[in-house]
């Protein structure tokens, strides 16, 4: 795959400020380093990341910094000045914004709970949007494919006109400009949890077409680009994997599971 060598903002802070339950049951402050397959969580994103490009610049933004002081692949990377640990702010947009300052364009942003995430996906979405023309670019996977990877009994999903599917955590800007594809994540992106904060982001009329699966997943991407002025894609990723996140206690068993399935995270 072509494209520019990215800056890789990893997400690692705590949602809403509060303790995450997997992170209490394994005693830590962040879930970002809560033990999985017999190292802490956002080792594995950052293996990932380390294996994709060997010289790009990696940004991680979390709450306390200090938490990551013992992760052998963070000191690494630190000593080597490719990782830089930013604060992360009150609110998700904020982090990025804040991130988003020192950092080289384009941006690639994932999470630190994305320990599936693979090589391929990574080089997927950062070549995706000159392929396809777009600033912005979200990856995603279809519920068929999720449930092939792995029978899922909690994950939600965002259902089309022609598919229904579940974000992989992994989203690309050009510049500094697509930052406002973003903006519906100013207060989270818990759309299922939290009732008018989708009607708010996407507007009445996205909404409804939403709500009664008027468009097809492209479509909305062309609506949504009209809105806020930045062309954007989704990326229909094959990989059911890469849509389970540790977020709960079910997609922690099914990390474990699909990785002791795959010890090589192909």
């Amino acid at each position: 795959m072509n494209g520019s060598v990215p800056t890789i903002l990893v997400l690692a802070g705590k949602r809403d400020g509060a303790l995450d339950p997997l992170a209490e049951r394994a005693g830590v402050s962040h879930k970002a380093v809560i033990p999985v397959a017999g190292k802490p969580l956002i080792a594995h994103v950052l293996g990932k990341i380390e294996e994709a490009w060997g010289d790009a610049k990696i940004i991680v933004s979390i709450h306390d910094p200090h938490v990551l002081d013992h992760v052998s692949i963070v000191r690494r990377l630190r000593e080597a000045g490719r990782l830089e640990i930013v604060e992360a702010q009150g609110g998700l947009l904020d982090s990025v914004d804040a991130a988003a300052r020192t950092a080289e364009w384009p941006l690639l942003i994932t999470t630190g709970d994305n320990a599936l995430v693979t090589v391929d996906a990574l080089h997927t979405i950062n070549a995706i949007g000159d392929e396809k023309g777009a600033d912005a670019v979200i990856g995603v996977v279809s519920r068929e494919a999720i449930q092939a990877a792995y029978p899922y009994k909690q994950k939600g999903f965002y259902e089309f006109r022609d598919v229904a599917i579940s974000n992989c955590n992994l989203f690309w800007l050009r510049d500094r400009s697509a930052l406002a594809a973003a903006e519906p994540f100013r207060g989270g992106g818990q759309f299922a949890k939290r009732k008018g904060e989708l009607r708010r982001a996407f507007g009445l009329v996205s909404l409804i077409r939403f709500r009664f699966k008027m468009d097809t997943l492209d479509g909305a991407m062309r609506r949504l680009s009209r809105r806020f002025g930045v062309p954007m894609a989704a990326h229909l990723f094959d990989d059911g994997r890469l849509a389970i996140d540790v977020d709960n206690e079910e997609s922690f068993r099914a990390t474990e599971e699909l990785m002791a399935a795959d010890p090589s995270g192909a």
